[in-house]
């Protein structure tokens, strides 16, 4: 036996049965406030539970939201339709197809519902005929123009098995809601309980929440945890996505201040992301909406609406990409500027309402969440709106677009806000590379053309350090670094190990071209030549080395003899020639083996040089771990050290 988890959500015009519908589903009453009992009507959301048997041993444990259905509470109904997978529509048989059946409708459909059973109710009321047909007629040309038509009374109970059966029959067909491992929970309710604490409900997408999980809430972005977890009244160790689930916040506040909770909210887990405020979208207006309607207004830029999106409702000024008014039919992008952060991801779906809140004018789909809005009208951005307009949630599509715009980003955050797991955008990423439409370089993913023109700058530079300075061993990583400046610490490392796999190698500090040479420029040679001799007369006893090298020829050779490691730097002003300074070495472990730890002016006899040169090469043997000073004498590390050639003066 299998279980799968839904959530079904009413829609449809005041007074047409929506509740005592789910009540005669379901055995609970969804009205719960004493006002919703004396008006009669349903205010706020209701909740209740519907278990049903599918074909195969299934079972559907569906979680329903009773939505209201008077134009008053239009704000309450979009809070309660965000996150569903089957439409209930619900239209009386007595009073047929009403305004705000068709509102309904509009919404669930700029929601990106796509599967809707409808309820026909009241059927004791009045003969069905002519309504079915209507209601028909009014779906055509809409995404439920071919769903089941159900006659139903709960008076006198007609049609009510039927119903669970369709229900039963759609769900069947429906994939189980996603889990790619970025919880949502979209409060919808905040209360205190006495002896418990902080009460949140909501239904949960996008993955799973634990008992003592640590969570965060948005979009206020402070921390919390999860004492408990219950679903329709039952206390569970965790929660699926298409679940109902109320969970316990002790220590959060209910309300508007800080570190407080209230409808609107998002409940994620940490590191998922944050909220932002700047939203690049994909507005539409319904084709249904009559010349009369006010909602059919063209929408205009620079237009202050509400935002419905998820629970949260938020005041909001539209500005589209081509300054374009949006009308009846119509699709533009846009960039909604909020006055509030939102938890939105790509692909997301969200209700404009307009300012006055009486009219539903459009819809849309989230194209870029974080939206910026200084370059929103440039080309690259451009691009990558367009791009995604033609199919927001193909992984492939937006990873392309999102590298292509921004040129390179960290695998393992690209995409993060967007409806698209962890493994998903993985196995893009390697299927994108393997067509040469990405490259993957570590934890770096990039614009095929992006990381080109990286390396080729990366390989100018290299260039032009082997042609200004042929004698040096490569170019200085750090010059290079600050070269690259504008590239994370995660890109350079990527393209450094990119440029070693492709004809470059790393020595120490520098990376050069495999084939690079290190060569003294003919005009330099007789420095080098110079300063060979110099370090050649008194071997243990050399100049200075500012007194060997006095000017920028000396010097650029002397840097040459000591990167070809033909010459040792000791220290900052002794410089030793390389067979000097292993014959020095050799003698000064000779000599403490046979005579035991010495002081430095016993060594200095030995060896014949000054202070000025044995100090400073102690101190450099007691660096690389030859010797050890003990009190003013130097004794062996260990006998291993003394033949170790790794210990070889550098």
């Amino acid at each position: 036996m299998t279980e799968k988890h839904f959530i079904l959500a009413t829609a449809g015009h005041v007074d047409h049965g929506k509740s005592a519908l789910v009540k005669a589903l379901t055995g609970t009453d969804p009205d719960r406030l004493p006002e919703e009992k004396a008006r009669g009507i349903t205010i706020d959301l209701g909740f209740a539970e519907l278990n049903l048997d599918g074909p195969n041993e299934r079972k559907f444990r569906v979680g329903i939201v009773d939505v209201p259905g008077h134009e008053d509470f239009i704000r309450n109904m979009i809070a309660g339709v965000g996150s569903v997978d089957l439409a209930l529509l619900v239209v009386a048989a007595d009073d047929g197809w009403m305004p705000q059946t068709e509102e309904h409708l509009q919404i669930v459909t700029y929601l990106g519902v796509e599967r809707a059973v409808i309820a026909l109710t009241k059927t004791d009321l009045a003969t069905i005929d002519n309504v079915v047909t209507q209601v028909r007629d009014e779906l055509r040309n809409s995404p439920f123009a071919n769903s089941q038509i159900i006659p139903t009374s709960v008076r006198t109970g007609e049609g009510i098995e039927n119903l669970k059966s369709a229900l039963a029959c759609e769900f069947a067909t429906l994939p189980p809601p996603r889990d790619i491992g970025k919880p949502r929970l979209f409060v919808d309710r905040a209360f205190t309980l006495r002896g418990i604490g902080t009460v949140v409900t909501g239904t949960l997408t996008g993955g799973e929440l634990r008992r003592s999980e640590n969570i965060t809430v948005q979009p206020q972005n402070f921390p919390a945890r999860i004492r408990s977890i219950q679903s329709h009244g039952r206390d569970v160790e965790l929660t699926k996505p298409g679940t109902r689930t109320a969970i316990n916040l002790p220590d959060v506040a209910v309300g508007m201040g800080a570190e407080s909770i209230q409808r609107g909210d998002v409940i994620t887990i940490v590191d998922v992301a944050t909220a932002t405020a700047t939203l690049d979208v994909l507005l539409e207006k319904s084709s249904r909406l009559s010349r009369e309607d006010p909602a059919a207004r063209p929408l205009k830029n620079g237009t202050s609406v509400y935002v419905h999106h998820g629970t949260a409702r938020v005041p909001a000024k539209i500005l589209f990409l081509d300054d374009a008014a949006l009308g009846c039919g119509e699709h533009a992008i846009a960039q909604l500027r909020l006055q509030s952060p939102i938890l939105a991801f790509i692909g997301d779906r969200f209700v404009i309402r307009d300012a006055s809140e009486r009219f539903t004018i459009g819809g849309g789909i989230v194209l870029q969440p974080d939206g910026d809005q200084k370059n929103f009208r440039c080309a690259v951005q451009r691009c990558l709106l367009e791009a995604r307009v033609t199919a927001p949630m193909d992984v492939d599509v937006c990873i392309r677009s999102e590298l292509a715009c921004y040129g390179l980003a960290q695998s393992r955050t690209l995409l993060r806000k967007s409806n698209f797991s962890a493994d998903e955008v993985a196995k893009a990423l390697v299927r994108l590379q393997n067509q040469g439409a990405t490259v993957l370089r570590g934890d770096i993913a990039a614009d095929v053309e992006a990381w080109r023109t990286l390396s080729r700058r990366a390989t100018a530079l290299i260039d032009n350090a082997h042609e200004q300075h042929p004698e040096q061993r490569g170019l200085e990583l750090v010059e290079l670094r600050a070269a690259l400046r504008d590239q994370s610490d995660d890109v350079f490392g990527a393209l450094i190990s990119d440029l070693c796999a492709n004809g470059f190698t790393r020595e120490r500090s520098t990376i050069a071209r495999r084939s690079h040479r290190a060569k003294l420029p003919g005009q330099i040679q007789s420095a080098a030549e110079n300063i060979r001799a110099a370090l050649s007369v008194k071997p243990f006893d050399p100049p200075a080395r500012k007194e060997i090298a006095q000017d920028r020829h000396l010097q650029q050779a002397l840097r040459f003899l000591i990167e070809q490691n033909e010459a040792a730097e000791i220290g900052p002003d002794v410089v030793l020639s390389r067979e000097a300074a292993d014959e020095m070495k050799s003698k000064i472990s000779g000599f403490i083996s046979r005579n035991g730890p010495a002081t430095v002016s016993e060594l200095r006899r030995e060896l014949g040089t000054s202070r000025r040169i044995l100090v400073p090469f102690l101190e450099h043997l007691d660096r690389c771990g030859v010797t050890r000073r003990e009190g003013d004498r130097r004794k062996l590390r260990d006998q291993q050290n003394i033949f170790s050639s790794a210990n070889l003066v550098k």
